[in-house]
């Protein structure tokens, strides 16, 4: 990764900066502002339950003329480990069955649907009646019950807020879910949920806006199902760009997706191997940055526990390559300071609020020799408002938090921003 001394005096520099900022207290996350809606006046009535679905269940999809002991055979001679896909799938089951009685127990009506019960055309029906939506399993399952609700948050004003438990916290993270000791007392989470003695959050979310000639939107892709198909999906009508903006982009309309981005929009050719070659405009400034890469991950201030860190992060072993070639004045400064320390107090800076107007670009592992990039000064990592993008690329996609794909080849243009209305209501718990 660190390949030349100017690169890595680029890196020790930030590191001081970073340093400064902690010991100072200028780098402490601002918090959300209070949200105007009182939770005691939230009437818990109706709850949809949005559950993972397990490995065991995969496979019974993957082979549906299977029976239970013919699947377990052939389970087992391909050398899956079936007791602990069964001690797993059962697990989940069990606590997907205490998150049922929790909300049974406090009158309230409800609804379970798996993952892909919950991408049937009944879903936005089902998310218009319930009060709230629960999923139930890891951040994927969190992911998807948003985004599957974004349709329909895009086309009108009623926003459903989500709470998410986490079904198995020894195996999963779960950054989105509730706190890791509601796993073993849902019932004292939902009863905080009916007596209104929780918080909102708002979660800044991408709105992606395709620029064309003629308002057209390319048919997207369910990655879930873990195969190409097509899916259903809310019509947003294109729209006559600005004079100055269709100058601007060479574009004649405009059209907003229907779905929104609660973690991260990724673009970048469909074979990994293969280099990205696109062309970034920034906050609708006059420059048109050039670059070849890896692809470009954008990022709210939700997503920047995900990808975005593992893309930026550094390792104890980048840190001690930096101290080599530090002058003496800038290890003096840092005297004392562990490189674990140091490691800790970076990766942690990459971090922002989940409610940041902001989004953050990170272009991953962008080529910088010779002509590339253009200009030479073009940062791979910043901070924008708004982002323009514009494809070069032979097979690329556009793929919204890692579940639904657009085809994103040469030509192709598309505006990445935040508007506040777009936010995901969830609720939080301390």
């Amino acid at each position: 990764m660190f390949k030349t001394k100017a690169f890595l005096q680029g890196f020790a520099k930030e590191f001081l900066c970073v340093h400064r900022n902690a010991s100072s207290g200028s780098g402490t996350i601002k918090h959300a502002a209070t949200v105007p809606v009182d939770p005691t006046n939230f009437k818990l009535q109706r709850a949809l339950l949005v559950s993972k679905l397990s490995r065991y269940e995969f496979e019974q999809l993957r082979h549906p003329n299977l029976n239970a002991q013919q699947l377990e055979a052939r389970l087992r001679d391909r050398g899956t480990d079936f007791e602990t896909l069964m001690y797993l799938h059962n697990l989940h089951k069990d606590f997907e069955r205490t998150i049922v009685r929790s909300f049974q127990n406090v009158g309230c009506e409800v609804r379970l649907a798996n993952r892909v019960e919950f991408r049937s055309s009944l879903s936005k029906d089902i998310m218009r009646w319930a009060d709230v939506i629960v999923p139930i399993g890891g951040d994927g399952t969190f992911l998807l019950a948003a985004g599957r609700a974004s349709p329909l948050f895009a086309q009108s004003q009623q926003k459903t807020p989500i709470v998410g438990f986490n079904s198995d916290p020894q195996r999963s993270e779960g950054r989105l879910m509730l706190p890791k000791h509601y796993t073993e007392n849902p019932a004292d989470a939902v009863a905080k949920i009916k007596s209104g003695d929780f918080q909102w959050m708002h979660r800044s979310r991408i709105r992606t806006t395709l620029l064309g000639n003629n308002g057209h939107i390319p048919e997207s892709t369910d990655l879930y199902r873990h195969c190409v198909t097509k899916m259903e999906q809310e019509k947003t009508e294109p729209q006559y760009l600005s004079k100055e903006m269709a100058k601007k982009y060479k574009a004649k309309m405009h059209r907003v997706l229907p779905y929104l981005a609660l973690n991260e929009v990724f673009i970048g050719e469909s074979l990994s191997a293969r280099v990205s070659h696109l062309q970034l405009v920034i906050n609708h400034q006059n420059v048109v940055n050039k670059t070849k890469c890896s692809g470009l991950c954008v990022s709210t201030g939700t997503g920047s526990t995900s990808w975005h860190t593992s893309i930026n992060r550094i390792s104890k072993k980048h840190m001690e390559d930096l101290f080599h070639i530090l002058p003496d004045s800038a290890k003096e400064a840092l005297s004392g300071v562990s490189t674990e320390e140091l490691v800790q107090k970076y990766n942690q800076n990459l971090l922002f609020h989940p409610d940041d107007p902001r989004i953050c670009y990170s272009i991953r592992e962008q080529i910088c020799v010779g002509v590339w990039p253009s200009p030479k000064d073009f940062e791979s990592r910043g901070f924008v408002k708004n982002l323009y993008v514009k494809s070069r690329c032979i097979d690329a996609n556009l793929v919204i938090d890692g579940s639904i794909s657009y085809p994103f080849n040469d030509g192709a243009k598309a505006l990445l921003e935040v508007h506040p209305e777009d936010a995901l209501l969830a609720i939080s718990l301390d």
